[in-house]
């Protein structure tokens, strides 16, 4: 683990890039649109592209490309994983282009439906927009994981950070200066999607034609390509029950008000920063090693690998959660309370932020356990595992929604109830498979982990407090308790964690100095 410390330390510096502009991306939207009609229809709109991307090119297909590709270098070289290449992004330019042209034709026809609220034709017509980023996106993901196969993860994790930098131009260049009328400007930022997907899939395309890559169209059914189907068939069950879950969750939200699905994508995208920061980077690189001991049969170093990977996402993110509980209105005061986003929807979105952000531990876990699955080839397991978190989302989301009339509040409840549930499942049953796995094995690093959080807890707490008392504007008490208490937060829980002598701490230690600016 600790050679490929390196690797981490850029996906997450880029990350932290990436996440910046997406908050960046995010706070213009907001500040732009409100937390109404139309952003609630764009973020709706964007649900069915996305779903389609994760289900065919994120989800099943890098979890099965990923150690097929291995064995091929490992058998037959790069000439060999480059014809498998070709292979792959052949048919998945097939299956996407027909996707979204089908797609495409059928929302196009949403005005057939009548009766429903102008904001469900308003999502149907901009996801007619939309959909071509799934064909871009779909061929981006392939190309960067046969990067990350080769070593390269600088590339792959520079496809957001295009992705964000493209939208910010459409919606500060040409939205606010050549559209005028709120639709118009909402057409501009559909245009900064489908120009950033474009990059996201030019840019790793060419690096690997730089390395040698002759692309070539073929549709041949090779004995890889064919386990590489079998693998993801599966996988997308799974993943389809995961992302209907995701969106089921949503289409509520849309359903219920003008502004709650808009609440919902925003608060989403806040717990996102410290699990794409740290975990997302993590489980990548991880998962390129467990896939290598998996090929190998070394069970051994696997175990080893996957236990380290754990303890690296528990140290960052429980401490993260905990941080971003206490100062969840203070955070979406500052990061969106401006432009058309009033006091109170700020209020209401820090509620929601303190809900969700219970789950971003656990929802860690389950990125980096189901990538194991994938690695050792058994895509059954997590599917039966979806298909129980499925049902109790569904069950405490309709219970609490409808039952309860907590609104948006009861789909967070059950959005952070199912991913615990998920994780405790996953984990039960990789270490059946594995039991030198088993996620018992690092309860004593836990136990110092949340003796630092409540420690950190107290003083960023007590901070908060002590701010309340003077005389300032709310603005200038948010802005001094975000820049001032994390990082005080940070420095007690790091000295609470490394005076505990935290396994793994000197691995730790090495990957906070590859993550410091040279």
């Amino acid at each position: 683990m600790s050679k490929h410390l390196k690797n981490i330390g850029v996906i997450s510096a880029l990350t932290v890039l990436s996440r910046f502009l997406g908050l960046l991306r995010d706070s213009l939207q907001l500040a732009l649109f409100g937390a109404g009609e139309l952003l609630s229809a764009f973020t709706t709109a964007n649900i069915f592209p996305n779903l389609f991307r994760r289900l065919l090119a994120e989800g099943s297909l890098t979890a099965a490309f990923v150690p097929t590709l291995q064995e091929e270098t490992h058998h037959n070289g790069q000439e060999g994983a480059f014809a498998l290449l070709s292979k792959v992004v052949s048919w998945l330019a097939v299956i996407t282009g027909i996707l979204a042209v089908v797609a495409m034709a059928v929302f196009s026809q949403s005005r057939l439906v009548h009766g429903q609220p102008e904001r469900w034709y308003i999502g149907a017509d901009l996801a007619v927009l939309l959909f071509p980023y799934l064909a871009m996106i779909s061929l981006a993901a392939a190309f960067g994981a046969a990067l990350n196969v080769m070593g390269h993860f600088t590339e792959p994790a520079l496809s957001p950070i295009w992705l964000n930098l493209a939208i910010i131009g459409a919606l500060a260049v040409a939205g606010l200066h050549f559209a005028h009328a709120p639709l118009a400007q909402v057409h501009w930022l559909c245009a900064g999607w489908l120009a950033g997907g474009f990059v996201q899939m030019a840019f790793p395309a060419a690096v690997l034609i730089r390395a040698g890559w002759r692309p070539r169209f073929d549709l041949g059914l090779t004995p890889r390509v064919r386990e590489i189907g079998a693998l993801m068939t599966p996988g997308v069950l799974g993943l389809a029950i995961y992302q209907i879950n995701f969106a089921v969750s949503r289409l509520i939200a849309f359903s219920l008000d003008n502004e709650s699905a808009t609440y919902l994508y925003s608060v989403n995208r806040l717990v996102e920063v410290p699990q794409g920061v740290f975990a997302v980077a993590i489980s990548t690189v991880v998962y390129q090693l467990v896939a290598r001991h998996a090929v190998q049969g070394n069970h051994a170093a696997l175990a080893e690998d996957f236990r380290k990977g754990i303890r690296f996402i528990l140290v960052v993110n429980i401490p993260a959660a905990a941080g971003l509980a206490l100062l969840s209105r203070p955070i979406v005061r500052l990061c969106f309370e401006h432009g058309r986003v009033t006091h109170l929807e700020a209020h209401d979105m820090g509620l929601l932020l303190a809900l969700m952000v219970i789950g971003l531990p656990f929802f860690s876990v389950v990125s980096l356990t189901v990538r194991t699955f994938y690695a050792i080839k058994d895509t059954a397991t997590p599917v039966k595992i979806a298909g129980i978190d499925f049902l109790i989302n569904i069950a405490v989301t309709v219970t609490l929604v409808y039952g309860f009339g907590l609104g948006v509040v009861g789909i967070a409840i059950a959005s952070t109830t199912a991913i615990i549930a998920q994780t405790l499942l996953l984990a039960r049953a990789l270490s059946r498979r594995f039991p030198d796995i088993a996620i018992a094995r690092l309860i004593p690093s836990l136990a110092k982990v949340v003796a630092g959080t409540a420690l950190m807890a107290v003083v960023v707490g007590v901070g908060w407090h002590a701010l309340g008392g003077v005389a300032m504007s709310q603005r200038m008490r948010d802005a001094i308790g975000i820049f001032c208490l994390i990082p005080a937060g940070v420095g007690v829980y790091a000295a609470a964690i490394w005076l505990l002598r935290i396994e793994g701490r000197d691995e730790l230690a090495a990957l906070l100095r590859r993550l410091r600016p040279s």
